[in-house]
């Protein structure tokens, strides 16, 4: 009886730290992927805002400074610069893409397990990080030229005259840097996920 009973209880104990660790192995993991994938969304729509206000803010800028007559006027348009005009498009489709891609992070959520939706947001979430990179880097040097000019190359300040233009587009841009922060976050957050094992 008594070998009967350290049988049973050896069996017992070697069956419950197996299953415990079982137990302890599985919930954490989804939980955290699930987790990642709510604190994705929430940046993600973000990130939607931050974009679609860069676009809309410069894709409305113009300032026009009024003379002695009406045939003698000044005035200061998004598309009257290339890199500008780039930057409207650029952040367009930052912006339908940051829009198309919220109803994959929501799959995310309810299946954490899914690896093809989070390699696809990794995927367009880098490309997307590079063109507002880009977008944002070449405004913010007409940005600068535009309120200090460059006296080597005789190109004059323009922000003196066209202030409420200047504002603008300084607005746009920094709007545009808050949308690539954000979507770098989101870069990390879909490493980390696709990197925690099961």
């Amino acid at each position: 009886m008594e070998k009967s009973e350290i049988e049973m209880g050896s069996t017992s104990k070697g069956k419950a730290p197996l299953l415990a660790a079982a137990v302890h192995h599985n919930r954490p993991a989804g939980g955290y992927k699930r987790g990642a994938a709510v604190f994705d969304l929430i940046l993600r729509v973000c990130a939607v805002a931050a974009a679609m206000v860069a676009t809309i803010i410069m894709a409305t800028t113009e300032q026009t400074l009024p003379f002695f007559t009406q045939f003698f006027q000044f005035q200061a348009s998004y598309d009257d610069l290339p890199t500008f005009t780039f930057f409207v498009i650029a952040m367009a489709v930052v912006t339908g893409y940051l829009i198309l891609s919220v109803p994959f992070s929501i799959v995310c959520i309810a299946r954490p397990g899914v690896i093809g939706a989070r390699l696809l947001l990794v995927t367009c979430d880098t490309l997307a990080v590079t063109l507002a990179t880009a977008a944002g880097g070449a405004s913010a040097a007409i940005v600068y030229l535009a309120h200090n000019g460059n006296s080597d190359a005789n190109w004059l300040a323009i922000c003196q005259q066209f202030n409420d233009f200047c504002q603008r587009v300084s607005g746009a841009v920094v709007a545009s840097f808050v949308a690539v922060v954000l979507l770098i976050f989101l870069v990390v957050i879909s490493a980390f996920a696709l990197r925690k094992k099961h």
